[in-house]
C-alpha cells in the first residue's frame, strides 16, 4: 500500500450526516485531499481511497433535498464545492462531473420508484458514472449512438457495445449508459458497474487529468432490467433543452479551482524561495515587486474566474425557480447555457495564462519533477479541450447578432 493511501485510510475525519457547503468536516476532507494531489498525478496513483472517503462524507448527495436525506444544496452551492473541490485535486474534481450531472437529471424528474431507488442509493454513498461516446460516430458530442444496443432477454435485455472517455466510471458503483432499444431509438440504462459483463479499463492516456477513470467501457452480454432502462419520452425523465449545462460549467469550475491552487503554490514558492536574481530591485524574493504583481495577477485572477463560475451556476438554479413558479422554463435553460458558454472561453484563458504566470514567481528552479508544477497547465489545458473554444465563441456570437439559438447537443 502506497503512503498516500495509508493516510487516507487513517483520516480521522468523520461524517453524521450527508455534508453541504458549508460543512466544517467538509474543507478539512478537502485540504486533507489536497496534500497527496501532486504526488498521486506525478506518480499516477488512482485515488481509489480518495474516492472512499468522499463515499463516507456523501457529498453525492449534496442537491439532494434534505426531506430525502440529502444536503439540500442549491445549483450554486453545487458549483462552489466543485471549485473547492478542483483547488485540491482536479483528478477527483473531474472524477464526480458525471455523477452530478445524471443526479441533477434525476432530481429534476418526477419522483418514480426507480428514481427514489436510485436517489436513495446516492445518499447512502454511491456515485454514478457516465458512459456515452463512441469513436465510430463522426460528429462528437452529437449523442448519436450506433453500437451500444439492447436486445429482449426474458422480461429484460441483454446489452452489448463499447463506450469510450467514460469519465468517473472506474470508480463508480453505477454507470448511465446512452443506448439504442430495439425499435432504433436511443435510451440511457443506469446499470451497476460490478454487474457480470461490464469490464471498465483504465486506458486513457492524455498528459492531463490522468487519474479521472476517463477509459474504455465495454459491456458484454449485460444483464439489464426493464425498469433500469429510461426512455427519452419516459414521464419520469425530464429533458432542458440544453441537458449539457451542468457537465460543461463543471469543467469550467475545475479550472477556476486549479487558479486558486496555482495561487496557494505560488505564494508557497515566494516564502521558501531562499534567494532572487542579481538584477532584482530586492534582496527577498517577497519583497520583488515585480513577484508581487505576478501573484496578485494571479490572485485576481482567481477571483474573477470563481465569480464568473458562480453567476453562471446562479443561471442554473434560475431554471429551478422558474419551474417552481409554473413558468416556461425555455428562456432561463438557454440563458443558463449563454452562461456556461462565456464562462468556459474567459475561465480557460484565465487558467491557462494564470498556470504559466506561476513559474514566473519560482524561475527554472520550478520546472523540476518534484515540484509536478507542470501538472497545472497539463490539467487545464485538458479540460479546456473538451470543447473547442472556437466554435462555442462562434455559438454565441451567431446568437449575439442573429439571434440564432445555440447548439443543443453535449457542448451547450
Amino acid at each position: 500500500m502506497n503512503k498516500i493511501a495509508q493516510k487516507v485510510l487513517e483520516t480521522t475525519v468523520e461524517f453524521s450526516a450527508p455534508v453541504t457547503a458549508n460543512s466544517p468536516e467538509l474543507q478539512q476532507l478537502f485540504d486533507f485531499i489536497a496534500l497527496g494531489a501532486a504526488e498521486r498525478d506525478r506518480d499516477r496513483i488512482l485515488p481509489f481511497d480518495v474516492i472512499e472517503l468522499l463515499r463516507r462524507s456523501r457529498l453525492g448527495a449534496l442537491r439532494i433535498p434534505i426531506a430525502e436525506g440529502g444536503g439540500g444544496s442549491t445549483v450554486r452551492d453545487l458549483f462552489e464545492v466543485a471549485i473547492r473541490l478542483g483547488d485540491a485535486d482536479p483528478n477527483v474534481a473531474h472524477i464526480l462531473r458525471n455523477h452530478f450531472t445524471v443526479i441533477e437529471r434525476i432530481l429534476r424528474s418526477e419522483r418514480s420508484e426507480r428514481n427514489r431507488r436510485w436517489l436513495k442509493a446516492v445518499v447512502d454513498g454511491a456515485f454514478f458514472g457516465f458512459a456515452g461516446s463512441e469513436l465510430e460516430v463522426k460528429r462528437a458530442g452529437s449523442g448519436t449512438v450506433v453500437n451500444t444496443k439492447l436486445t429482449p432477454d426474458d422480461g429484460g435485455y441483454r446489452l452489448n457495445g463499447a463506450k469510450y472517455y467514460s469519465t468517473g466510471s472506474l470508480y463508480a458503483d453505477f454507470v448511465a449508459v446512452r443506448l439504442l432499444v430495439p425499435d432504433g431509438t436511443s435510451a440511457t440504462a443506469i446499470v451497476p458497474t460490478k454487474r457480470e459483463g461490464v469490464e471498465l479499463v483504465d486506458d486513457w492516456d492524455g498528459f492531463g487529468q490522468r487519474l479521472t477513470g476517463t477509459g474504455t467501457t465495454v459491456f458484454t452480454n449485460v444483464r439489464v432490467e426493464a425498469d433500469e432502462v429510461v426512455f427519452d419520452t419516459d414521464p419520469d425523465n425530464s429533458l432542458l433543452t440544453y441537458n449539457a449545462t451542468v457537465p460543461q460549467l463543471f469543467l469550467t469550475a475545475i479550472n477556476a479551482g486549479i487558479i486558486r491552487n496555482v495561487l496557494r503554490d505560488a505564494i508557497n514558492l515566494v516564502h521558501k524561495r531562499p534567494r532572487t536574481f542579481y538584477h532584482s530591485t530586492a534582496e527577498r524574493a517577497a519583497d520583488d515587486p515585480l513577484i508581487q504583481q505576478t501573484v496578485g495577477q494571479i490572485a485576481a485572477n482567481a477571483f474573477a474566474a470563481e465569480a464568473i463560475v458562480l453567476c453562471a451556476a446562479d443561471g442554473l438554479d434560475d431554471i429551478i425557480t422558474a419551474r417552481a413558479k409554473g413558468k416556461d422554463e425555455s428562456a432561463a435553460s438557454l440563458e443558463a447555457s449563454l452562461r456556461a458558454s462565456k464562462a468556459k472561453l474567459v475561465v480557460d484563458e484565465l487558467t491557462l495564462r494564470s498556470t504559466t504566470l506561476l513559474f514566473e514567481v519560482g524561475g527554472a528552479s520550478t520546472t523540476k519533477k518534484a515540484y509536478n508544477f507542470d501538472r497545472h497547465w497539463r490539467n487545464a489545458r485538458t479540460l479546456s479541450s473538451h470543447n473547442p473554444a472556437s466554435l462555442k465563441a462562434r455559438a454565441i456570437g451567431n446568437y449575439e447578432i442573429n439571434g440564432t439559438p445555440l447548439p443543443t447537443a453535449a457542448f451547450f
